[in-house]
This record gives structure tokens, sequence and C-alpha cells, in this order.
């Protein structure tokens, strides 16, 4: 069942200390394991890594684009580096890349713009997956680029 963020949660979301969004010199795409999503991707520092459906996919010709703007990016925080990111344990590195986003580059996995969730609270908080707000649906990300779905 998809849960529906409220616009009070949205902006309680927005009051609460937000996952540092800023660019990793080469950020790490590594794969964590819960018990109840399986396998899915972190950072470096194994905090979770979602996609937004509301997002264009990047494809063969067709570059990924980013829908989240304003108190969307305050929720969720984009996924930047400042170098080439790299794969960490069981992460595919020819699924890695990186799109232009507000001036930073942002990490796409299976040509996917990655965000952090701004109310999980460290490594293992998974508290992002399946929530529909913002024009989308936000989701874990599987090891293969695919969103996961519970």
């Amino acid at each position: 069942m998809t849960r529906l963020i409220t616009t009070s949660i949205a902006v309680a979301a927005l009051m609460l200390p937000a996952v540092p969004a800023f660019a990793q010199d080469a950020a790490m795409v590594q794969v964590a394991e819960s018990e109840e999503y399986g396998q899915y991707l972190t950072d470096g520092e194994g905090r979770a890594l979602y996609l937004f459906t509301a997002d264009t996919q990047g494809q063969g010709d067709t570059q990924a684009q980013v829908s989240c703007e304003g108190e969307c990016l305050d929720a969720w925080p984009p996924f930047y580096t400042q170098g080439e990111p790299q794969a960490g344990d069981m992460a595919d590195a020819s699924l890695l890349g990186t799109i232009d986003h507000e001036g930073q580059i942002m990490v796409t996995y299976n040509g996917w713009p990655l965000y952090y969730f701004a109310r999980d609270e460290g490594a293992g908080a998974t508290s992002g997956q399946d929530i529909e707000s913002f024009g989308g649906e936000w989701y874990l990300v599987s090891p293969e680029g695919e969103q996961i779905e519970e």
C-alpha cells in the first residue's frame, strides 16, 4: 500500500535536520540488505538512496531529467558528487552515471537520479520507501537499478 505524505508531514520533514546534500569528492554507491526489502542501494555511509517515478529515466538517447524541485528537494535531497561516482560492494559500476542538476553533479544509477530522504535517520533507515508525494512515488533502488516494491 502506498503511503501519502500530507502537507503537514512534508513541512515537518523540512524542519528535521536534513541529510547532508553536500557533494562528496567521489560518491560511493554500495548495496545494503534489510529483512523487509532485501538488497538496496546506499551511499558509502550506508544511507538509503531512492528513485522518483516522476523523474525521467535516462536510457539510450534519452537524458535523465529531474522533476523534483523547491520543497521537494528539501524533503528529498539529491545525491551529489564532485568526481566520478564509485561502485562499492555489490553495486554495478556500469549502471553508474551523472547528470548536471542546478550547477552540481547528481549521481544516477541505471539512468535514475538518486536522492536521500530527509526523514531517514542514518544508516539502515528506509522510511522513504513506497511514499507518494510531489507528483510521483519514491522507492529504494535494487542493485539491478530497478525500484523495489513491497
